[in-house]
This record gives structure tokens, sequence and C-alpha cells, in this order.
């Protein structure tokens, strides 16, 4: 396993999350509340990169189905998050078929990123990412930088979760993420973009 490779802030919330979902598979609604209080927020932001506006009813579709099949998930906390994640996609993708918005779709410009420095600027872009400026930047992004930016950044999934979630390979996601944060950091004027690396973009297997 590698070091780092979560997000911090969510990593952080993962153990109480999974005892949270274990309760709610029990019957305890109380913590099923606790579970959507740290995710929704997440949740939210990734949808509003995706549909914009129609965020707060997507998610609520999405929430529906996720209290509705709680019981067929099996797993931790980390993958309740990329559970939800998907359910979350797939209402927001159905919801773009329905007003016949044609999801963007951008192949990769190179497979390998050279953009050499010892500093990355995750934690700057993370930090303004919360604003309603920075998620219009991301919705400007390719579609395929845009959900790993948000995937990684805003939901808070490692490399190999994300890269479940877009059904793509690992490195094809790391390497969208790096190219849309760094597209991100130019954009919000944060100065010295340099290479995140596989510490804090690469998959943590």
């Amino acid at each position: 396993m590698g070091q780092g490779g979560e997000p911090r802030r969510a990593h952080a919330y993962d153990g109480e999350l999974g005892a949270a979902v274990a309760r709610a598979q029990g019957g305890d609604e109380a913590a099923f509340a606790v579970a959507y209080r740290i995710l929704q927020p997440g949740l939210l932001g990734y949808l509003r990169g995706i549909v914009g506006d129609d965020a707060e009813d997507v998610a609520s579709d999405a929430w529906l189905e996720i209290a509705r099949d709680l019981g067929r998930f099996k797993g931790d906390g980390a993958g309740f998050r990329g559970w939800t994640a998907t359910i979350a996609r797939h209402r927001a993708l159905d919801h773009l078929r329905r007003l016949r918005v044609r999801p963007r779709s951008s192949a990769l410009e190179q497979d390998v990123l050279d953009l050499p420095g010892p500093h990355s600027t995750h934690d700057q872009v993370l930090e303004t990412l919360s604003t309603e400026r920075a998620l219009e930047l991301v919705r400007g992004l390719p579609r395929d930088q845009a959900e790993a930016v948000l995937l990684r950044v805003v939901v808070g999934l490692d490399g190999p979760a994300a890269a479940r979630v877009l059904g793509k390979r690992p490195g094809a996601v790391r390497t969208a993420a790096h190219r849309g944060l760094k597209r991100l950091a130019r954009q919000l004027g944060v100065e010295g973009v340099t290479d995140g690396g596989p510490r804090t973009l690469g998959e943590s297997e």
C-alpha cells in the first residue's frame, strides 16, 4: 500500500462512516443520518460539477436509492464512500440523458506528465474548491478531468476507488486528476504548479 494516497480530510471520517453504516444496516435511523452528514457535502459538490443547479434534486434521488439498497452494501467506510459516489454518478448521467445533454468526453492528450518540482498545489486547490466559482471552473474541464478531480478531491476517493466508479484504469484517472488540478490551479491563480506525484494523486495500492 502506498502512503497518503487519500485526501486527508475525507479519509479521517472513514472509520466513523463505516461504523455508522453498520449500525444503519441494523435499522438505526440516526446512524444513517450520520452517514448522510459525512457524505452529503462531497456528493453535492461532485454533482454540482456534473449537473449544476440540479445537484440537490439528483442528490435526493441518489439518497433514496442508497437508503433502499443499503442492506445490499458490503464493505467499510471507504467502500461505502465509493458505492454512494457510483450511485450518485448513475443518477447524474440519467438526469443528463433526460435533458438530452450528452456528457462531454475528452481523450487524454498525453499519458505521462513530466512536471518537475518538489511541491504540489493539491492542497491549495483543495482549499479553494469549496467555492461556487471553483465548481464552475471544474464544470469547464474536459469530462474525464472534471470527474477525476471531483471524485478525488471533493468526494475524497483514493485513486483505485475513483477508477472503479468511472470504470477506468487507476493510471488514467490519476493522470486526468493531475491535469485537471493543474488547469484549475492556473485558473485560480495558484502559483508554482508542480507534480504531486503518486503521493497525492496516485493509487494507494
